[in-house]
């Protein structure tokens, strides 16, 4: 009898990626989850004796399917699988019976060997293919891209999380093409009324290019330099250190995280202060005119137990669509 396999990630690309990272002989039927609530149902069902499961998604979360896997008692082994890496992510994941942790993006060899371990799967001697574990689906850009930031988004906090030594909450992240007036009203939603103080990185590669702001909310900096061990009274000048040091450590990761996947390099800008205790409506008027149709990703940072919140926006011009376009589609093939 067939083993009950459920991969359970809200990203195509990502489920995608999974089902054929699976060994091909494994006897199994792959059940597809597109969120935690749909997962439960399907382990419910008996649709996950294993279950490879992604932590950030929206309607129910990993943790949350944890959870309601202890308190049901529900028959089911859980691997997780994110692009979240932080050491406090593989704690809390393993405390709540997750069987063990693998990073994304899926190297099968370690996948394989990882089940081996456990004894879930064993290479079938008469080499019998397992024809269940394709998902036909089509993957929009936007969709694999979302998947990509969120790879790259999870190194970028598990470096913040270790240079600080916290554990650095992860959003899903919001992928979009905006007109000028769309990209207005998303940054006036981040902030609201909020006094801002924001760094703006330049990057560039062959045929992608564009620019990455950081927002950072003016009450979060005593906090911001505890943490980074300033001593001195948090003045104007340490806030733009501070600012400085996060946005390097951020905008750098986070760009080394696409690159990897897209096989390409980023050259960076030196960060420029847009701005210090202003309104949104301020450095919007400052950066309006640069701003044409753009391709968007947004991600907000958090940091647990502290008053700690940072918007990460990476702008890419509409010339980079294209590129884009095709680096992204090596991923799909």
């Amino acid at each position: 009898m067939s083993l009950p396999v459920l991969i359970c990630d809200d990203s195509a690309l990502a489920r995608k990626s999974m089902a054929r990272s699976l060994p091909k002989d494994w006897d199994i039927t792959v059940s597809f989850a597109e969120n935690g609530e749909l997962g439960l149902e399907a382990i419910r069902a008996g649709k996950g004796d294993v279950v490879f499961l992604d932590l950030n998604m929206p309607v129910m979360d990993g943790y949350g399917v944890l959870e309601a896997i202890l308190k049901e008692d529900l028959p089911a082994l859980v691997i997780v699988v994110s692009g979240d890496i932080q050491p406090e992510a593989h704690k809390k994941v393993r405390e709540m019976g997750a069987l063990d942790f693998i990073q994304k993006p899926i190297i099968p060899d370690v996948l394989i060997n990882l089940l081996a371990s456990y004894g879930i799967y064993k290479a079938d001697v008469n080499g019998s293919l397992n024809n269940n574990n394709n998902q036909q689906s089509i993957i929009s850009l936007r969709e694999a891209l979302q998947e990509v930031a969120n790879i790259a988004m999870g190194k970028a906090g598990d470096l913040l999380a270790r240079l600080l030594n916290v554990f650095v909450s992860l959003p899903i992240p919001n992928v979009n093409t905006l007109e000028p007036s769309e990209l207005y009203m998303a940054l006036k939603s981040i902030a609201h009324d909020s006094s801002v103080s924001a760094v703006s990185q330049g990057f560039i590669t062959s045929g992608i290019g564009g620019e990455a702001i950081i927002i950072f909310h003016d009450s979060n900096f005593t906090d911001m330099a505890k943490l980074l061990n300033y001593q001195e009274a948090v003045n104007d000048h340490i806030q733009i250190e501070v600012m400085n040091d996060v946005s390097n450590i951020l905008i750098g990761a986070f760009l080394n995280g696409l690159a990897e996947q897209l096989d390409i390099h980023f050259s960076q800008g030196q960060p420029n202060i847009l701005g210090q205790h202003c309104q949104v409506d301020d450095l919007i008027k400052e950066r309006q005119s640069h701003w044409r149709k753009t391709l968007t990703i947004e991600v907000n940072y958090r940091i647990e137990n502290y008053n700690i919140k940072c918007d990460l926006l990476l702008l890419f011009t509409e010339d980079s669509i294209e590129t884009l376009t095709n680096k992204i589609g090596y991923l799909l093939d």
